[in-house]
């Protein structure tokens, strides 16, 4: 649909563009669907700080939330409007092309790869447990005691 967007829906398109934070967290969906936790320990902000911006997107149409439990896990939502969808797809493969976010991607990979359950930023045990319990199986039981 070409039309869906007005001049106030693409006004809010850029103002959610606007953001280092909210830049950062499309970096890090733009392939799959992320835990909140995991936003929150890769870009180490507050939970809070996350869910703001995350909100601000959801506002603007460009993620979706599903509650899976406890946990929220936000997705990128493709824009009905075709000129609102091109400026994403040239925003995520610019993202894509800058240093700063390949880091914050990986870091997320590193992350996803570190735990098999989400944690929250309140209960996380330090990094050190999360490479230890990849690194060493022996640790692991540590790691699991800690997640039930």
């Amino acid at each position: 649909m070409i039309n869906k967007y007005n001049f106030a829906g693409m006004e809010n398109l850029f103002l959610a563009l606007a953001d280092k934070t909210r830049l950062r967290l499309l970096n890090l969906m733009r392939r799959k669907e992320v835990c909140v936790c995991f936003l929150t320990e890769v870009l180490n902000e507050s939970q809070s700080k996350i869910s703001r911006h995350l909100a601000y997107l959801r506002n603007a149409n460009l993620v979706t939330a599903r509650r899976d439990g406890k946990w929220m896990y936000y997705r990128i939502q493709k824009p009905e409007d075709i000129f609102a969808e091109q400026i994403i797809q040239d925003t995520l493969n610019w993202l894509e092309s800058k240093e700063e976010m390949r880091k914050d991607y990986n870091n997320l990979i590193k992350a996803f790869r570190s735990t098999e359950a989400p944690v929250t930023v309140e209960r996380a045990p330090s990094s050190k447990i999360f490479v230890q319990a990849s690194v060493n199986r022996e640790n692991r039981g540590e790691l699991e005691t800690f997640l039930l």
